[in-house]
């Protein structure tokens, strides 16, 4: 009987992770062009004028565009 809930333990514990996993990705997926101007808002504070611009191109960028791009490319 130690077993059976033993086993019912780790997979409600493996449900929670799973949970928690689809919901950071729902939270990046939301959020995930808005943390890339951060970032690069950031990184262009920090860094030299050459690499600030590179930074700034990046982060103008759309995420779905990529995706559009990565299925049609493959990559």
């Amino acid at each position: 009987m130690k077993d059976k809930r033993l086993g019912q333990a780790m997979v409600e514990y493996i449900i929670i992770v799973v949970v928690i996993g689809v919901a950071a990705l729902a939270v990046f997926g939301i959020f995930g062009d808005t943390l890339r101007e951060k970032f690069a808002g950031a990184t262009s504070t920090l860094t030299t004028t050459d690499n600030a611009k590179d930074a700034q191109k990046e982060a103008e960028k759309n995420s779905a565009d990529e995706f559009r791009k990565m299925d049609k490319t493959g990559l």
